[in-house]
Order: C-alpha cells, then structure tokens, then sequence
C-alpha cells in the first residue's frame, strides 16, 4: 500500500505490544462488528500464519475481541474483554488454520446475533492498517480508513447509476467503489469508501432503493465506546 501520512507509518494509539498484532486485529474485528450490526452472541475466528502462530503471546485474541465489543484501538479494556464478553453471554472460539490466506496476519470472522450472520476475511498490514478481503463471501479490496458503504443488491442494469446518484445528491464524495457479483443477474456486492460520514437519511434511502437487500455503514472513525 502507499503511505500517505507519517500517522499510517507510527500506528495509532493503542494498547499494546503491536501494532500489526492488536491495533490492526481490533480493527478487523470492528468491521465485522459493524457489519454484523449488533453485539453477536456468537463469534469463530480463524488465524492464519502469523496470527495462528503467536495469537497468544500478542495478544490478539484479546484485540480481536475488543473489536467485536466495538472497541477502539486504545481501549483500557481490551487486556480484560475476554472476560467482560462471557459477563455478556457472548461465545468466541479461537481457531489455528493451515488453510491458504491473503496475508500472513489473517483472520477469518463469523459471527451470529439470532437471525443475523456476518463474514470477514481480513488482514492487519503493519502500523494498525488493515486490508478487508471478503465481506459475507465477496470478494472486495477496502481498507477502513475512510467511512464505507456496504450495499448488497442484485446484479441488474443502473442498479450502480441509482446507488452513486443517492450518494451525490447527498453531497458525499466517493473516493473508491468495488464490485464484486456471483454471476450476471445474481447477487452482487458493492463496497463504497467516501471521504466522509454519509449524513442522516442517505443509507436509508438506498435500502429504499429497487434490487437492494441490504445496506451498512462501517466507519471506524467513530468511537464508540459501547459492548
């Protein structure tokens, strides 16, 4: 990726040891969280290389879960989330994988809050920045830095001119859209990253709009603070 700020090369604040290890694995965590839309009170997580190897030690089992809880990277909690997440009825189960992934820091997360059912593949690239791979089986390039438009909705013709005209006419710029489909007519995804937070009304008007299932918005800008 190219650094645009000496702030993308330092790292957040955080708690620590790594930036790589807990910054970024709280990140990943959080766009999982936002996607599912709720607290889930079921969560897998796979690790990868790097991560399946010293998840432990760096803590980012801990980071991983403090994103689920919606935690920011420097939250004083995250060395206990573990514990206040069984306080909270929430199951998270830790899983080594030999399995291929994009990235040596890699997780894979699937969480479940009653009838809701939420997938990331995700890597943390160094300095607390990560890349998002896959968003519930599609296939995307985005990377949290900027607030994201995550829209769901069937493969047909101007379904993409309605989308970018909503956020136009909302006065949001788009600073980088993705695509991806399962097939001509199928379902498809696109991922929208803006150069600011959408304003009131504009996510609602697209999940008004015709072949659209589904639309979230992940802003991890936003601090929360909530579990």
């Amino acid at each position: 990726m190219r650094f645009k700020h000496v702030f993308t090369i330092i790292g957040p604040a955080m708690v620590g040891p790594s930036s790589s290890h807990t910054a970024g694995a709280v990140r990943i965590g959080r766009v999982a969280r936002q996607l599912l839309g709720c607290r889930p009170e079921k969560a897998r997580v796979l690790l990868y290389e790097s991560f399946a190897e010293t998840y432990w030690g760096h803590g980012t089992d801990l980071a991983i879960a403090g994103g689920l809880l919606d935690y920011d990277t420097d939250d004083p909690r995250i060395p206990h989330v573990l514990e206040e997440a069984r306080a909270l009825g929430m199951e998270i189960t830790f899983e080594p994988s030999t399995g291929a992934a994009p990235h040596p820091n890699s997780a894979k997360i699937e969480l479940w809050a009653g009838d809701r059912y939420a997938e990331v593949l995700g890597a943390s690239i160094g300095g607390g920045n990560i890349e998002i791979h896959s968003l519930n089986g599609f296939d995307v390039s985005c990377t949290g830095q900027y607030p994201m438009l995550v829209i769901k909705h069937s493969d047909r013709t101007g379904i993409l001119a309605s989308i970018t005209k909503v956020v136009s006419e909302a006065g949001v710029n788009i600073g980088f859209m993705d695509v991806d489909r399962k097939g001509r007519q199928g379902e498809a995804m696109t991922v929208i990253e803006m150069d600011s937070a959408p304003p009131e009304g504009m996510l609602e008007s697209i999940r008004l709009l015709p072949d659209v299932s589904d639309a979230t918005i992940i802003d991890l800008a936003q601090r929360s603070g909530r579990a």
